[in-house]
């Protein structure tokens, strides 16, 4: 059930008749945003727990 080029170009027209041409720019700097939050968040809780494992705790 791949996604063949009649699919995609079908669901690339229905999206611009549902949200027209000029608001498709902002809608994908909103996803690009969204997304580069997420890696980030996900980078730094990574970096996050492994930094404050290695510290020793001060007595």
């Amino acid at each position: 059930m791949g996604l063949g080029a009649p699919e995609i170009i079908l669901i690339i027209i229905a999206i611009l008749i549902l949200f027209g041409g000029k608001k498709i720019p902002e809608l994908m700097k909103g996803l690009g945003k969204g997304v580069k939050e997420f890696k980030d968040a996900q980078n730094g809780e990574n970096t996050a727990s492994t930094s404050s494992s290695e510290e020793k705790p001060k007595l």
